[in-house]
């Protein structure tokens, strides 16, 4: 069954003095402020598409990372990800790097970064972004 999620963007003037807000739609968890300086200068309170794709990286990667690892026979206590976006003006968005922390019982070093290395390219969001360069640094943590 196929799933479709909405947000939408208002914003208002030219784009380095204008100033925006984008609602997540779907879910109604907020209206978040964006800006020029948020996204290429200091996040000052405000948010980027970047910070909002850097947010969607990680919790799909997660989940696809669950999964695998669960196919794998092993139920993690604890993922933590972060997604570090890229944006240089001019350029556009460079890359998305992954930093997990891990503890899953019972795995061994070389399974796990195995399973978080397929993880990291088989998320349907690295899929969406396969234009960028996508690497990770993979931890487990007993």
């Amino acid at each position: 069954m196929a799933a479709t999620r909405t947000a939408h963007t208002v914003w208002n003037g030219d784009l380095m003095s204008g100033a925006g807000s984008t609602t997540l739609d779907s879910s109604g968890l907020g209206t978040y402020d964006v800006t020029w300086k948020a996204r290429a200068e200091s996040a000052a309170g405000k948010t980027s598409p970047e910070e909002l794709i850097a947010a969607a990286h990680s919790a799909c990667f997660c989940m696809q990372l669950s999964n695998l690892l669960a196919q794998a026979g092993h139920t993690p206590d604890e993922l933590n990800a972060k997604a570090d976006v890229t944006f240089v003006p001019g350029t556009g968005i460079t890359d998305s790097h992954l930093t997990l922390s891990a503890k899953v019982p019972g795995i061994s070093e070389e399974d796990f970064q195995r399973i978080a290395d397929e993880a990291k390219s088989t998320c349907p969001v690295s899929g969406a972004l396969t234009g960028l360069k996508i690497t990770l640094d993979a931890t487990l943590v007993s």
